[in-house]
């Protein structure tokens, strides 16, 4: 690294070792500074005396993951800009083809789209206590320095396993990590440019719940776009509290449900009940929902939903229904699904819930 990026960078450290000391989160501290967590993060590499370092890695991405099994417990963290996911478990039967990846077990279920990874960092964060243990772990970004996936030492962790993947994927280069600016977003198509017929019939033709995806190319339309022109024939708006309902709802009743939490390099899926559902309202006006259960954390910001809907979708076992959570800038936050496998129809709990969720406009009726 050279001087003038050295100089930079301690500047970049210090700063941001302030901001941490204010309390801010480091993703917040981050953006205080005008610029990406990746690019805070590999600021930190090398010798230096702030409580954050950071070990650049090798992008073996899936290897590295691999890897991780030996690690036994860890948590892994997925998050958007309004939703975090954390799942505590084992990384087991990682594979990819090409650039998309997979880990499936109970525990930790991912889909990995490496084609968005940048920049990986083995980072040792000291608490401010002396008496509390540093904070370890991975930190993977994408292009623009946006974290795609993290993974936390937990107390269960092999500290062992962990310090020889770090000796074993640790880059030789010299620190100098470069991250694009954020591209401006793509602008969706207007409505008539999409072939509205052809999209419900094709919709209607689905036989699995993967070809969705497909299916928005061809016709060219957004997702959120697509649910609008599909609105009554199989998607309905909901209502503004409604992932709030579904959960208190999935948590009385104990229905197993499935939660997906996206950014574009890595969807995170939990599966099983919840339990402890808490909301949160700061000082700084931000408002969450939480799920705080033994080994699954979710944290939803509800003050920045901008839309939910109720998603239908044929599929060779029946209807597949998911409730899809979008941000005010038309991102999708995440996605809740009854608990289903292949070949299996969906659960009629599911539906039943889904079913109460009050409806965009309607106003749920109060006992006398």
């Amino acid at each position: 690294m050279n001087e003038t990026l050295q100089s930079n960078a301690a500047g970049i450290r210090q700063r941001f070792a302030e901001k941490r000391t204010q309390g801010l989160r480091a993703k917040d501290a981050a953006e205080a500074l005008q610029l990406s967590e990746g690019a805070v993060v590999a600021a930190h590499q090398g010798e230096h005396a702030e409580p954050l370092k950071a070990t650049a890695l090798r992008g073996e991405w899936l290897d590295i993951l691999k890897a991780l099994e030996a690690c036994g417990t860890v948590m892994a963290l997925t998050r958007n800009e309004s939703t975090v996911h954390e799942k505590d478990g084992v990384y087991q039967q990682l594979s990819a083809t090409g650039p998309i990846g997979i880990a499936l077990s109970r525990e930790i279920d991912l889909r990995l789209f490496f084609m968005h990874w940048r920049a990986g960092f083995a980072v040792t964060e000291s608490a401010a206590r002396a008496d509390k243990p540093a904070m370890r772990s991975l930190q993977f970004y994408d292009h623009h320095g946006v974290a795609v996936h993290k993974v936390y030492a937990r107390e269960a962790t092999d500290m062992q396993a962990w310090d020889a993947l770090i000796e074993r994927f640790a880059s030789a280069a010299d620190g100098n990590v470069e991250f694009d600016a954020p591209k401006p977003r793509k602008p969706v198509p207007p409505d008539a440019d999409i072939d509205v017929a052809g999209l419900r019939d094709a919709w209607a033709a689905m036989k699995d719940t993967h070809e969705f995806f497909e299916m928005l190319r061809r016709f060219g339309a957004e997702r959120q776009q697509a649910l609008r022109l599909t609105q009554g024939a199989f998607t309905e708006a909901l209502a503004e509290d409604s992932v709030t309902r579904l959960l208190s709802d999935a948590a009385e009743s104990g229905l197993s449900i499935m939660v997906f939490v996206p950014n574009p390099g890595c969807i995170q899926i939990h599966t099983g009940p919840v339990s402890n559902i808490r909301p949160l309202d700061t000082a700084s006006g931000a408002r969450w929902i939480n799920v705080l259960d033994k080994g699954f954390n979710l944290h939803l910001r509800t003050d920045l939903i901008g839309a939910t809907w109720l998603v239908r979708k044929p599929t060779e076992d029946g209807i597949v229904t998911s409730v899809e959570v979008f941000d005010q800038s038309g991102d999708l936050m995440a996605m809740f699904f009854g608990e289903r496998k292949p070949g299996m129809h969906e659960l009629e709990g599911w539906r039943e819930l889904v079913a109460r969720l009050p409806r965009a406009g309607q106003r749920e009726e109060v006992a006398a």
